[in-house]
Parts: C-alpha cells; sequence; structure tokens
C-alpha cells in the first residue's frame, strides 16, 4: 500500500490520485470443510424423515451423481424434518451434496441445518459458525455472514480472521462508518489486552478511510500503523495521509514535513518544493539551504533547475544576515514586554539554524503568553526537544497539542516514543 503527496496546482491540492494495493474485498478463503461431528446422544429419526431421506442417499451414492436428481431430493428431505436429530442428519446429507456437486449454495444450506439442530459438538462449534459464516460472505449474504462469524468468535475461534471478514462484510455493502467502527473497536480491545494487531487491519482500515474521505478515521488508522509497523512505508503512508487530508496551512505543512525530513520519507521533487514552500527563504533562510541542498545531494532536486537554484540563491544570501542580527533578536526576545510574535520568531530562527537548546527557551516562553497561538508553540517546543534527544520530554509536548494540529503531533509524539523505547525505524 502506497500513498503519494497529491500533485499541486497554484500551490494547492489537486484531486486524490491515490496509488493503493487495497485488501481485496472479493472471496475469502476457506477453512477446509469436513462434516462436523455430532454431540454425544443417540439419534432418533422420524419415519416421514427416514422416509425422504432414502431417495437423497440414494442419489448420492450413484457410480455417476446426477446433479439434478440430487437437487431435487433436497427440499423433500427438508420438509420431512421433525427434530433435532432429522435436522442434523439432513444438514449433513446436504453438506455432503454440495461437495460433491461443487455448489456452496448447498453447503451454506446443510451447515445453517447442522448449527440449528443444537448437535454439532462443542469443540466444533467455532469452526463450524465460521466455514457457515465464510461461504454465506463469498455467497454476498453479509449480514448472515456477520451473525455466523460473531458466534465463531463467542464460540472462542480467533483462527482464519473472523474479525477481518466481519469488517469486509460492511465494506463490501459501502457501509464504511460501521465496518470502520467495528475494525476500530476490535483494533482497541486487543490494544488494551496487550495484544497484537494484525498489520492487514491496520492497511485496510487506513484505505477505506482515505478512499472514503473519512479524515478522523484515516489519521487514526495512519497513527496506529506507524505506531505498530514502524517502516519506510508506513511512515511514508501516515504523512502522505495527514498531507493530503488535513487541508493544512504552511505553518502545519512545514512541521509535518519537518517529521518527515527526520524520519527519512521525503522521497521526490514535489515533497521537497513543497518544504522549500513551506519554509519561506524570507523567513526560514537557513532551513532552505539545508533543504535544497539535502534534495540535490539525494538527486531528488535538480540542481540547474532555475526555481532551485534562484531560490537557494535568495536564501543564502539572507542567512548571514540572520546570523549577525541573532543577538539583537533574542535580546528583544528576553526583553520584559517582548510581543509574542518576536518571541516565537527568536524560536523559529534558531530551530532554522539548528540550535534547537536555545529554541527551546522561547518556544516554551512562547506557550504561555497571552494571545499566543499555543498549538504550533507546543509542537515547535516538541520539535526543539527531540532535536537535543530529549525524547520523553518531546512526547509529553506533543500530547499537550490540542485543535487541528493534534494529528501532527501525535505522529511526531509517536516518534519520540518509539526513539525513547528504541523501536524507531
Amino acid at each position: 500500500m502506497i500513498f503519494t503527496r497529491l500533485a499541486r496546482k497554484n500551490g494547492a491540492a489537486s484531486t486524490l490520485a491515490l496509488a493503493l494495493a487495497l485488501a481485496t474485498g472479493g472471496a475469502v478463503g476457506l477453512a477446509a470443510i469436513e462434516a462436523p461431528a455430532v454431540a454425544q446422544k443417540k439419534p432418533k429419526y422420524s419415519k416421514a424423515f427416514i422416509a425422504a431421506y432414502s431417495p437423497l442417499e440414494t442419489a448420492l451414492g450413484a457410480e455417476t451423481v446426477d446433479p439434478a436428481a440430487v437437487k431435487a431430493a433436497v427440499p423433500a428431505v427438508v420438509g420431512a424434518i421433525e427434530n433435532a436429530s432429522d435436522r442434523h442428519a439432513a444438514g449433513g446429507a446436504i453438506v455432503n451434496a454440495g461437495q460433491k456437486l461443487n455448489d456452496m449454495g448447498l453447503i451454506l444450506q446443510g451447515l445453517e441445518l447442522m448449527l440449528e439442530s443444537g448437535q454439532v459438538a462443542p469443540e466444533q462449534l467455532g469452526m463450524v459458525n465460521l466455514q457457515t459464516g465464510q461461504i454465506a460472505y463469498n455467497q454476498k449474504q453479509y449480514g448472515k455472514a456477520r451473525t455466523y462469524l460473531q458466534a465463531a468468535l463467542d464460540a472462542g475461534y480467533t483462527e482464519n480472521n473472523p474479525e477481518g471478514i466481519i469488517a469486509e462484510s460492511y465494506f463490501a455493502e459501502e457501509r464504511d462508518a460501521e465496518g470502520l467502527a467495528y475494525l476500530s473497536g476490535v483494533i482497541d480491545a486487543r490494544k488494551s489486552a496487550g495484544q497484537p494487531v494484525d498489520e492487514t487491519w491496520l492497511q485496510r482500515g487506513l484505505a477505506v478511510a482515505y478512499r472514503a474521505s473519512m479524515t478522523e478515521d484515516a489519521q487514526k488508522f495512519a497513527g496506529w500503523y506507524v505506531a505498530d509497523y514502524p517502516s519506510e512505508t508506513s511512515w511514508r503512508d501516515a504523512i502522505a495521509i495527514l498531507l493530503n487530508t488535513g487541508g493544512y496551512e504552511k505553518p502545519e505543512t512545514l512541521d509535518l514535513l519537518r517529521l518527515g525530513r527526520r524520519v527519512g520519507t521525503l522521497n521526490d521533487d514535489r515533497i521537497y518544493l513543497e518544504y522549500v514552500e513551506a519554509a519561506d527563504y524570507r523567513r526560514l533562510p537557513a532551513e532552505v539551504v539545508s533543504v535544497i541542498d539535502e534534495g540535490v545531494e539525494k538527486g531528488m532536486l535538480a540542481a540547474d533547475d532555475p526555481y532551485v537554484t534562484d531560490t537557494r540563491s535568495e536564501a543564502a544570501g539572507r542567512v548571514a544576515a540572520d546570523r549577525a542580527d541573532m543577538d539583537t533578536l533574542l535580546a528583544d526576545a528576553r526583553a520584559d514586554g517582548a510581543g509574542v510574535r518576536t518571541v516565537m520568531a527568536a524560536g523559529d530562527a534558531l530551530l532554522s539554524l539548528e540550535r534547537p537548546a536555545e529554541a527551546e527557551e522561547f518556544y516554551r516562553k512562547a506557550a504561555g503568553m497571552a494571545g499566543a497561538e499555543a498549538p504550533m508553540a507546543l509542537t515547535r517546543l516538541g520539535i526543539a526537544q527531540f532535536d537535543q534527544g530529549k525524547f520523553a520530554e518531546a512526547e509529553a509536548a506533543f500530547n499537550e497539542v490540542e485543535g487541528p494540529r493534534d494529528a501532527i503531533a501525535n505522529l511526531w509524539a509517536i516518534y519520540a516514543a518509539q526513539q525513547t523505547s528504541g523501536t524507531a525505524m
């Protein structure tokens, strides 16, 4: 599964062009079907059932099985059922008929009769309900599939991905919100219990949410994906999801691309150019120079591209002036009565110049000032702490961020936590 940054026209995102490898919404693999064992009790067949059963038994036992004869005998057998033993035997015979004729509809009918009989051995209830749910799903009987798959789970049977098929049954009916809510609940339960989460569930939920333009769900699954399965692919997908769904302005885009740069997932010229635009050579010239040089070194930007060369030249010309003016800016930002803009400007300049320890001072001050854009200040406080290797403090700062920046800060917090635990990519 690969998500890419949307192509941009006149600085804005264009219509989505996804390169997705969605998990199939088609047939699911079936567990091997075996005739379920009967619970330990002596069967008692009714006379009418025995009489109706005989033609089906004969048709199934013929040297050359006649499909028409077999199918013609089934309704009479079902119609003659009088008790649980009849129902279980009828179901078994119909399953047998379905296997001989390769007729999944008959197999489904037979398995349902066996389950309805109450005579399936307790140790096989989970497997039989799973098989019944799988077949119902492949027959596009999605509501029925959910019923049997949930029964399998209730019986303690978790093999062969019943939860995933239940989620797919909602997606197949274009009930994406319900499917994502179900899948989210399963994932939350697994996480609460300290159990691993299937990677395909996270990939599928992310793809469905993105396709359905369900932004909050897409961002949630993106966070889960990188938290549980950190890799170049998962981080690139998560950052692309936020870029494409967040509707961010340049300050938010800048802090998200800063994360992408530190993770190492900036992988094409459009992303590097967007970073350059978001940083703005007039505001953060040192960072623009650094990003352009990195893009050229990695072969993502053409060194002879007029825009690249002109922008780098303009930015480089401003770096020396910024360094020369830095002492004055810092003094103004530390002065009593300094405005929040001056304090933030000091932090931004220092962070751009790769002086995060000094930047931390000003972001911390700005975060507590009246009129401050606290979510931005806290985000950049966390970045400054992250760049110093103060990962636990950075995570705490990111976790304080609220509002539109919350999803960006959440990804930063996840990456900081992974640095602390040693699980970072």
